[in-house]
Order: structure tokens, then C-alpha cells, then sequence
């Protein structure tokens, strides 16, 4: 298994770790009485598990099982797919942050914070299908 693909494989069990963590926060919150920030954590729930987790366990498994690129470069770009792992990365970190923030105190900062953070992801998404496109083809 290719040293990127279990960097993201490793680093999406993380992200699932902390979406459990934060689901399990908000389950709570209607219970007990949680600090403010927690009541806001619902669009982070969402993206640690779906981006963090489930778009990093795909992108980890369609890098290292797609059909060979060609023989030099089996899986395409290594660079390109590196730029994948710490644009998709460093969007969620920064989304995890400022998102919260966001809906806790409205400051221009936290918005484009916020946006930066989702340009960072699509980023991600497009150097993965740049990367991956060639791949899918006819025998």
C-alpha cells in the first residue's frame, strides 16, 4: 500500500475519531449544560465525518486501487496528489476553526476564513480529479 494512500487512510480514521467525539458533544449539549461553542458544532459534525472520514478513505483507496496511469507513473502525479492530501487538509482544519467562530462572533475575519477554507477543499477536489480522470479508461 503506497505511502500516500495510508496518509489518508490514517488521517480519515482520525477525522472519524474527532466526528464521533462530536457528535457525541451534541448529543449531550440538549442534556447538559455544555459550553456555548458546542451548540454550534452541527456544520463541523458534518464535515469531520463526511470530508475528513469518508472523502479521505475514498481519495486514500482510488489512489492506491485505480488502474495504473502508466508504468513510470503508476498512480499519476505524486505531487499533484500531495497537493490533494494538504489542500483537502488544511481546507477542513481551517473550516473546523472557523466555522464555529463564524456563528459565535460575526467578524469579517471568520468569514473569510470560512471561504478560503471552502476554496482550499474545492481545490482539493479538483487536483483529485485532475489527478484520478486519466485513470479511468478502457483497457
Amino acid at each position: 500500500m503506497p505511502l500516500l494512500t495510508r496518509l489518508f487512510i490514517k488521517t480519515g480514521l482520525l477525522y472519524f475519531v474527532a466526528a464521533l467525539l462530536t457528535g457525541l458533544l451534541l448529543a449531550l449539549n440538549s442534556t447538559l449544560a455544555l459550553p456555548a461553542w458546542v451548540g454550534v458544532l452541527n456544520p463541523v459534525y458534518f464535515h469531520l465525518f463526511m470530508v475528513g472520514w469518508v472523502t479521505q478513505l475514498i481519495i486514500g483507496v482510488a489512489y492506491w486501487m485505480f488502474p495504473k496511469f502508466t508504468r513510470e507513473q503508476p498512480r499519476g502525479w505524486e505531487q499533484l496528489a500531495q497537493i490533494t492530501f494538504l489542500l483537502l487538509n488544511g481546507g477542513l482544519l481551517l473550516r473546523v476553526l472557523a466555522e464555529p467562530m463564524l456563528a459565535l462572533q460575526t467578524n469579517k475575519l471568520w468569514g473569510w476564513l470560512l471561504a478560503l477554507s471552502a476554496l482550499l477543499q474545492w481545490l482539493a477536489g479538483l487536483t483529485f480529479v485532475l489527478n484520478t480522470w486519466p485513470r479511468v479508461k478502457e483497457r
